[in-house]
């Protein structure tokens, strides 16, 4: 007996220019408690760090000046903000800093990772290159 490939819903669409697939309801609420994970570990590894609050709260929302690349058009900005809004970014930031014995490369890792958790739990994903509304979590404000 062979595994059959289920089609992702492809026949329910959520955009209105129809090309982002919706999503099962249950993986999106997957995704989003692995955000709320990822933002909460990551929240209470730089609270046990000993890094300053102020520096949290500064750096919280910088991944976000990444929206400046759909300047440059669609392609190049979901280019330019998947790169900053994927966990491989944080992770080597992280890994380097431990290697170098950089405790602020670390916990700029830290903030970072909670920043990406914190969008995915809000429902914010990455970006397809069809538009900024139309993520890997389906369009955004549906």
């Amino acid at each position: 007996m062979t595994a059959r490939a289920l089609p992702l819903n492809s026949d329910r669409l959520q955009s209105a220019d129809d090309r982002v697939p919706a999503l099962p309801a249950a993986i999106v609420a997957t995704l989003r408690l692995e955000g709320f994970a990822a933002c909460a570990l990551a929240i209470f590894a730089y609270a046990h760090a000993g890094q300053s609050w102020i520096m949290f709260a500064f750096l919280f929302l910088s991944p976000d000046l990444s929206m400046i690349g759909y300047l440059m058009g669609p392609r190049n900005g979901a280019a330019i903000y998947n790169l900053f809004h994927s966990y491989a970014g944080p992770a080597i930031l992280w890994f380097a800093g431990l290697a170098l014995d950089n405790r602020i490369a670390m916990a700029v890792a830290l903030i970072w990772f909670a920043h990406i958790g914190f969008d995915r739990m809000l429902g914010y994903g990455l970006k397809f290159t069809t538009s900024f509304k139309h993520t890997h979590l389906g369009a955004i404000g549906r």
